[in-house]
């Protein structure tokens, strides 16, 4: 089956597959570096994605997670279900985000 806005083919075999939106490991040993993918639930951690939607570095001070939130959207509402790591992360990085505007937000109305 073809997606008709990305033009990714999606194998379906057998019966209904789910997609999952979870992490790929990446990297050396010792030096982990992750992908958010989207693959087929029943494929291995490090197997072959449908797409890669961003990455997250956990060895970074920030622990930076970068992640497309249009193509995230799209394959939600598509029924792909993150992972309970993806879920966490995301609800993480929703936080800091909403953190760092009210910051911004009090330091605007301070200055005005």
């Amino acid at each position: 089956m073809c997606d008709a806005e990305t033009g990714v083919w999606i194998r379906r075999s057998g019966g209904d597959s789910m997609l999952a939106i979870r992490m790929r490991r990446m990297g050396s040993k010792k030096r982990p570096f992750f992908r958010v993918v989207v693959i087929d639930s029943r494929a291995p951690r490090d197997g072959r994605s449908v797409e890669v939607l961003g990455h997250y570095d956990p060895r970074s001070e920030s622990e930076a997670m970068v992640v497309d939130r249009e193509r995230l959207t799209h394959w939600l509402d598509r029924g792909a279900r993150p992972s309970d790591t993806v879920r966490s992360l995301l609800a993480r990085r929703r936080t800091a985000d909403a953190q760092d505007s009210l910051s911004l937000m009090a330091d605007g109305s301070a200055s005005s």
